[in-house]
């Protein structure tokens, strides 16, 4: 079969390659699934380049979240007693990476059957960005109706799904972008506030829309300065998780900002709050997602999608500056 693969870190553009691999063996408890499509997401962009939170043995294959179908299932029972056999159709959750090849080989409880009625190209971010934009919120900061929180990256796929989960669930957005022509189109999704880094200071516009209140809940993708600025536009014993460090740099921790505010700063990585929840949390989560798209709050937005040969022309466009959605992998020759 065929898989991207990198030998080296670098340049997503530069150091991927098309190769023909082995089929991969299934294991008691796995399932192997053939591939329909996967998206380019930051994670996997970070994961080439050696800079993720998990740095993977080379050669390597990314691909943490896509949709396929069932080929072969494994020995055991829990396949079956989650409803897997050949021909399902699976949202493919891969926490090692690896689903941008032609099948991949996942542990059972990682392929999650999901209805007919959602499209392929929103089972195919299922999970990274929607389970991300929903757990942070609601089931870690637990923000509630009325209360601020603000969000650097604000114009990305995932700060688009919490302005819509802000909308739904009561809670009211601080949005931070980097461009002047986004702040119109983030209003008109349901932002509440929108800053521009190019024009204005994070911390003076929180405090003038908050009225010197500061925001007592943020999340933060970018690192850096801007990290920073969300944290001091906290409000006094306000929380920032930290889920991102797209800017290159971590967050300078002021410690006189964490001590006289009593601010906690806190990471947040999908996979690992996963590990922490029970089979049944998981369920409901998912179920939970499934209905947030028909709703439309939980909705990826899709600009192209690309064959597999077609890598490294997939992962520049899903750099360019100004995209206005997700970029699909396609997996199956379509």
């Amino acid at each position: 079969m065929k898989a991207a693969v990198f030998d080296r870190f670098g340049d997503p553009a530069e150091v991927l390659q098309i190769r023909d691999v082995p089929l991969p063996e299934v294991g008691p408890g796995k399932v192997r699934v053939r591939m329909t499509a996967s998206p380019v997401n930051p994670s996997d962009l970070l994961m080439i380049r050696g800079k993720y939170a998990r740095i993977p043995t080379l050669p390597a294959t990314v691909g943490f979240e896509g949709v396929g179908v069932v080929d072969t299932v494994g020995r055991g029972p829990l396949a079956r007693m989650l409803g897997l056999f050949p021909g399902r159709r699976v949202a493919v959750l891969n926490e090692r990476g690896g689903n941008w090849q032609e099948q991949v080989v996942i542990p059972a409880r990682q392929a999650i059957p999901v209805p007919a009625d959602l499209p392929d190209e929103q089972v195919a971010s299922f999970f990274v960005n929607p389970a991300t934009a929903l757990v942070m919120p609601r089931y870690v900061l637990k923000v509630p109706r009325g209360a601020w929180l603000l969000q650097t990256a604000a114009g990305s796929a995932l700060g688009r799904m919490v302005i819509r989960l802000g909308r739904h669930y009561g809670f009211r957005t601080i949005n931070v972008v980097r461009r002047r022509e986004q702040i119109k189109e983030l209003e008109s999704l349901g932002g509440d506030a929108v800053i521009c880094t190019a024009d204005e200071s994070i911390e003076e516009r929180v405090a003038a829309i908050t009225r010197d209140t500061g925001a007592l809940f943020a999340i933060d993708a970018v690192g850096g300065a801007t990290g920073l600025s969300a944290l001091r536009a906290l409000a006094p014993g306000g929380r920032m998780l930290v889920y991102g460090i797209l800017a290159g740099d971590p967050v300078p921790l002021d410690n006189a900002v964490l001590v006289m505010g009593q601010k906690a700063v806190q990471g947040f990585l999908l996979s690992e709050w996963a590990h922490q929840q029970s089979v049944l949390t998981m369920l409901l989560l998912f179920r939970r997602i499934g209905r947030l798209m028909r709703a439309g709050v939980l909705t990826t937005e899709v600009e192209a999608a690309f064959p597999l040969e077609r890598i490294r022309e997939a992962v520049r466009q899903a750099e360019a500056p100004g995209r206005k959605g997700k970029i699909l992998l396609r997996l199956d020759g379509a």
